[in-house]
């Protein structure tokens, strides 16, 4: 993330929250479509979070270095350094836009999926995007998926798709609780959101069965298309393609889920 405010997610813990496993196997054949034609089998992993990413990409015999500005994520990340391959990924804290200043490395992919890029205002793009573009490989691939907010705006849209994941009580049963994870939008302007990352523990027969276990407010930019090619272009990437999912589906700016782009580095 580039806004240097205070750690929005340190109470998000995004390991528990989200299911991993089947989110990477449903992603990894568009990745390592794309990954195969990067100059070389090295991933920078723009806004890692907790690491599922980059232990993936490592497994796989890629060089894997993440970045992400939370300090809690980071942390958690490197928790599960031990578990991973010898030669496993490097986790390193710090803003996207000033990635000259954590890593002198060069790379022949980088991956920005995710919430990531409406973390980044107008100018901290450019100088994400500009500082990118030396930290890759000359071709270098560059991947981008974030939500589709053209679609958002359309058509009024006020949450993301509901998570649920297995809670037990203590002392219960798995299937007795669950954590629901609810990311409400609120329009703010013709640019921006308000995104309301939130987590419900769902205990039935409790009182009161369902409590709020955190919640916060983030101010996100609503990147659209346009804006997106057009940053990429200003700091010399040249376009290769978009969809509208991370299977290479066709993008529809009204019907899409999703926005990913994908480029190539000067």
């Amino acid at each position: 993330m580039g806004a240097r405010e205070s750690d929005p997610y340190r109470r998000l813990s995004y390991r528990r929250l989200i299911a991993w496993p089947e989110r990477i196997a449903r992603e990894w054949p568009f990745l390592e479509g794309e990954l195969r034609r990067a100059p070389a089998p090295s991933v920078l992993d723009l806004g890692s979070g907790t690491g599922e990413h980059a232990r993936h990409l490592a497994a796989r015999g890629y060089r894997a270095v993440g970045v992400d500005r939370s300090e809690e994520q980071v942390a958690a990340a490197r928790d599960y350094e031990d578990e991973s391959p010898p030669h496993g990924p490097r986790f390193l804290r710090g803003d996207l836009d000033a990635l000259d200043l954590l890593t002198t490395e060069r790379f022949g992919a980088a991956l920005c999926l995710g919430n990531v890029l409406p973390h980044l205002e107008d100018e901290a793009l450019a100088a994400t995007l500009r500082g990118l573009a030396r930290r890759l490989l000359p071709a270098g691939r560059l991947v981008i998926q974030l939500v589709n907010y053209q679609r958002i705006f359309a058509r009024g849209v006020r949450h993301l798709p509901l998570s649920f994941r297995a809670d037990p009580a203590p002392g219960g049963r798995a299937e007795d609780g669950e954590i629901v994870f609810l990311r409400l939008l609120r329009p703010d302007g013709e640019r921006h959101v308000r995104f309301y990352p939130s987590t419900l523990a769902l205990h039935p027969g409790a009182e009161p069965p369902l409590t709020v276990e955190s919640s916060r407010e983030v101010r996100l930019r609503a990147w659209r298309r346009p804006e997106v090619e057009a940053a990429l272009a200003a700091a010399g990437f040249r376009l290769a393609a978009t969809y509208g999912d991370m299977e290479a589906g066709p993008y529809d700016a009204e019907e899409s889920m999703d926005l990913v782009v994908v480029a190539t580095a000067p």
